[in-house]
């Protein structure tokens, strides 16, 4: 079963690719739309009409609305998106294959963290996409998933026990899950600062506006802060049970909290303090340069999650 467990998890790798190498060439060669097809009112009701929502992808899109290739069921961009649905499926499958041979969640070692990892950038991006239509998103967050599948290969994908700190299955799923969705969230606002802070240096007719891609980085963060907030108190309670202390400014726990407080920080900082601008997509990126610490940290500095 494990072999199987590989051979999908290698599938979805060259599945996500190849959507990357086709949305690539999609957004470098798109072609611009009649500039009055953007800005058409939209028939509601009984015969009544509005303008685009200001907040709609279509009217962000200094662009305008996507041209044949991208309505083309049949086109090169519709097999993208399905080849990341499909990878997003065979990561699914081969982590429920490996659950069930292990007898635990997938969130026993790193290898399993980095595929869980990879699955809810994934899954992350494909809703974001289908929320949004945004394609371009996935010329930086699908290298994400990629790089986490590539590094799973490069470590023991051997089947290990629970080790005792570990074995309270509700408290480990839920603490894990709660960090696999965050941080997956996460990958996409990361995603969408480079694309801002890219955005006047790159010559693409495919690129969408700055003010879609400053929202799609706040409406992620929406999501991955009180998932953050919710890891961190579960992982807090699991501490209490398998350590005796809610609190030991372990590596892995303090870097949690400092990736808390910058998100924490740049929700006050947009929603209050109306920062936007460069000055919010450094923020996401600095958050997301925590959440790899996070990850990776302790595999430098140890401590008590040494396992993960």
């Amino acid at each position: 079963m494990l072999d199987l467990s590989r051979t999908l998890l290698a599938l979805a790798t060259g599945l996500l690719a190849l959507a990357l190498l086709v949305n690539v060439v999609v957004v470098a060669t798109r072609r611009r739309a009649p500039a009055a097809t953007a800005v058409r009112p939209v028939a509601v009701g009984r015969g009544g009409s509005h303008p685009v929502s200001p907040l709609s992808p279509a009217a962000l899109d200094d662009d305008g609305p996507v041209t044949a290739v991208r309505t083309s069921k049949r086109g090169v961009a519709w097999a993208a998106d399905r080849s990341v649905e499909l990878a997003l499926l065979a990561i699914t499958v081969a982590l429920v294959i490996r659950s069930i041979h292990t007898g635990h969640a997938p969130f026993a070692n790193q290898y399993e963290f980095a595929c869980s990892f990879a699955w809810g950038i994934t899954a992350a991006y494909v809703f974001f996409e289908r929320r949004y239509g945004v394609r371009a998103l996935s010329l930086m967050v699908l290298p994400l998933p990629l790089a986490m599948l590539g590094y799973a290969s490069t470590v023991g994908s051997e089947a290990s026990g629970l080790m005792p700190a570990l074995q309270n299955h509700l408290l480990l799923t839920a603490h894990v899950i709660t960090a696999v969705i965050a941080y997956g969230a996460a990958g996409v606002s990361a995603g969408a600062a480079v694309l801002y802070l890219l955005r006047p240096h790159l010559k693409f007719p495919g690129l969408p506006s700055e003010d879609l891609l400053e929202e799609i980085g706040y409406r992620a963060i929406v999501i991955a802060f009180p998932m953050l907030t919710i890891m961190i108190i579960l992982g807090a309670i699991w501490a209490d049970i398998a350590w005796g202390r809610y609190w030991s400014w372990d590596p892995k726990e303090t870097s949690a909290l400092v990736t808390w407080l910058i998100y924490g920080g740049y929700l006050h900082a947009r929603v209050v303090r109306d920062w936007r601008g460069k000055k919010t997509a450094a923020l996401l990126l600095l958050g997301f340069a925590a959440v790899l610490f996070t990850f990776f940290g302790n595999l430098f500095f140890g401590g008590l999650h040494s396992y993960a």
